[in-house]
């Protein structure tokens, strides 16, 4: 049996999680929060939609250990379809379009558009209003451009795993201590 997932309203402010989701029980969802289909939330990632924003996780979309996923007031953070967010990213008041991979470590700030099938490369800063075409690479501080340089077949793999393993830990996982 699964242990409780640190689920939380907020006033009139409920996640709401898929129930084909897997969220690990060390992860913290708070308010208004949407978790789509075949996602996945790891241990330690915390995604808090408060302060009159809101924050969507698509379908097949895995938020990776440790990773934080704030709102604004003013900005939602939208995460899209089949999308990998590595460990320990930091996702505020951004887009992330459909078939993206963002890299362990990766910050991507206020009104930045990562558009599909763009990867953004481990400890990249992502600044605010920045655009990543589709298809891109982004890489370093801050980020900068490589047009048509992603490798979809390496984002595709990403999906598949962490499809695969929440899955996996949805049946099995259990607490034994």
């Amino acid at each position: 049996m699964q242990s409780p997932m640190a689920i939380y309203a907020l006033g009139v402010l409920i996640p709401r999680i898929d129930p084909d989701a897997y969220v690990h029980p060390d992860a913290v969802i708070i308010g208004d929060v949407t978790v789509g289909p075949e996602s996945s939330i790891w241990p330690g990632a915390v995604l808090r939609g408060d302060g009159g924003g809101h924050i969507v996780i698509g379908a097949r979309t895995s938020i990776q250990d440790n990773t934080v996923v704030h709102c604004t007031a003013e900005l939602p953070t939208i995460v899209g379809d089949e999308c990998v967010i590595g460990h320990i990213a930091h996702l505020e008041g951004c887009t992330i379009e459909s078939f993206c991979l963002v890299g362990s470590g990766a910050v991507i700030l206020h009104e930045a558009i990562v558009r599909s099938g763009s990867v953004v490369g481990a400890n990249a800063v992502v600044r605010n209003r920045l655009e990543v075409p589709a298809g891109s690479l982004a890489l370093g501080i801050p980020a900068t451009v490589r047009p048509d340089a992603a490798d979809p077949a390496s984002i595709r793999h990403g999906v598949e795993i962490y499809v695969t393993k929440g899955r996996e830990y949805r049946e099995q996982l259990r607490r034994v201590s």
